[in-house]
């Protein structure tokens, strides 16, 4: 299980107070709000850093840290990520999972095939689809929905899930 988790890219500077924009890599950009610090990590330094405040616009965070009060401060983090310890992460619920903590599992169909291992994970607002690296072939796309994927099991490393017809001619 990984200890950290990336919640975002900087992409630029915005206003000249020291503000950054920032690009969410979390499925939930309204939990910065409840972010108090972070780890930045720049092409040539990782450091922690307190979040002062956040707004919104448009798709992006713009997020103010405290003591950096300057863009010429601010500059030079262009394209640096942000990420939380998962301490700090936000709790999640009953059968939801860190994209991070999913990548590398190895997926299993309910007749005992192995079918391959996670990849990534999209996001397509009305369910989540598993991408799945297989050893020939194309990914196989999987939609996380309980009559596809049947459990997680992150102990073990494994995904089981049912193959509704159709699915392996994609």
């Amino acid at each position: 299980m990984v200890s950290k988790l990336r919640v975002g890219v900087i992409s630029s500077t915005h206003g000249l107070k020291g503000e950054v924009k920032v690009f969410p890599t979390t499925d939930d950009p309204a939990r910065f709000r409840d972010l108090r610090e972070v780890i930045l990590e720049a092409k040539r330094e990782t450091r922690d850093l307190e979040v002062e405040r956040v707004k919104f616009f448009k798709q992006f965070v713009i997020v103010k840290f405290k003591g950096l009060d300057r863009i010429e401060e601010v500059e030079g983090y262009k394209g640096a990520e942000l990420w939380v310890t998962r301490e700090n992460a936000v709790p999640l619920e009953e059968g939801e999972y860190y994209i991070a903590d999913l990548i590398g599992l190895l997926v299993r169909s309910d007749e005992g095939e192995e079918l391959g291992t996670i990849k990534d994970v999209l996001q397509t607002g009305a369910n989540d689809v598993y991408e799945v690296e297989r050893k020939e072939g194309k990914p196989l796309l999987l939609p996380v929905i309980p009559e596809c994927v049947l459990s997680v099991d992150l102990e073990k490393g494994e995904v089981l899930i049912h193959v509704l017809d159709g699915l392996l001619d994609l």
